[in-house]
């Protein structure tokens, strides 16, 4: 089996598990955050939701600077409600999708960059990045479940079953 279809079913699976929890994030809690260290609620949803169409732009560049000259090129615009929230993931699903139809194992296996303000601070294999892609949105999106138990929202199973939600994923 390739990479790019091993790739396009874990994307199914995660998109799943992804719109599960961002159906379930309240409106009016954007500033919340459960310690003056964390991450603020809507920014952490923010980033769950469009975590999907990084796969594209590991794909489709050879780099990205996340903190270009300039100022970004990535859409930053706020996402006010859980609507917005799965209609950006299914937005970044639909471009991964794309990118993984149409690119081979062999441009996976081909070096790509992660800079911050020019400097490099992470260069592997396409398919690396990809790969830690899928790990970072769980660890986020993770948090993201104990943000909405510590808000009094039911969590929804993942992997397995919740408290609130017995299904098996």
């Amino acid at each position: 089996m390739k990479m790019t279809e091993l790739f396009r079913a874990q994307l199914d699976q995660e998109a799943d598990r992804t719109r599960r929890a961002l159906e379930r994030v309240p409106e009016g809690h954007d500033d919340w955050k459960p310690h003056d260290k964390s991450m603020p609620f809507g920014r952490l949803a923010m980033l769950v939701a469009r975590m999907p169409s990084w796969l594209a732009l590991i794909i489709n560049r050879d780099e990205l600077d996340l903190n270009p000259p300039g100022g970004s090129n990535i859409d930053q615009r706020p996402l006010r409600n859980s609507r917005e929230l799965v209609q950006a993931m299914d937005e970044g699903v639909t471009q991964a999708r794309d990118a993984l139809a149409k690119t081979t194992d062999e441009q996976l296996m081909k070096p790509w960059r992660l800079l911050v303000a020019g400097r490099v601070v992470s260069e592997q294999p396409r398919h690396v990045a990809v790969r830690d892609t899928f790990t970072h949105l769980a660890h986020h999106r993770g948090q993201l479940t104990v943000y909405l138990r510590l808000n009094d929202v039911p969590v929804p199973a993942i992997y397995g079953p919740s408290a609130d939600d017995q299904r098996f994923a």
